[in-house]
């Protein structure tokens, strides 16, 4: 119950499109989506059924943590990529810098032989 209330009062800070289209469309068919919806109406029989029962409002909540944790991993390898990529932009300014430095060393004049 404390979780739910809290979900209730997190409702509030939600942005405009998380009010509007807070998660991704399902992936089910059209008569998968119809044929889940039946089975959630109908009573359970099983004991695990019925304490699962209990905690179908939390349904949203899950489907938020799931939400968050796939963004998260996908900052983490956009992050990982950048680091890559920010490696590879430093080496190739150490070669850079390298080669600026022995052509600052290599005299202006021609040898005389």
């Amino acid at each position: 119950q404390r979780v739910l209330r809290l979900a209730e009062m997190c409702r509030r800070l939600e942005t405009e499109e998380e009010k509007v289209l807070p998660f991704y469309p399902s992936s089910l068919a059209e008569w998968e989506q119809q044929h889940a919806l039946r089975v959630l109406e109908e009573t359970p029989s099983e004991p695990l059924a019925r304490a699962v029962q209990d905690y179908v409002g939390l349904e949203r909540f899950w489907q938020r943590f799931n939400k968050a944790k796939l963004e998260e991993k996908a900052l983490e390898r956009a992050q990982a990529a950048l680091a890559n990529r920010n490696q590879q932009l430093r080496k190739l300014l150490q070669q850079y810098l390298a080669g600026a430095a022995i052509n600052q060393k290599v005299p202006r004049d021609p040898h005389p032989l």
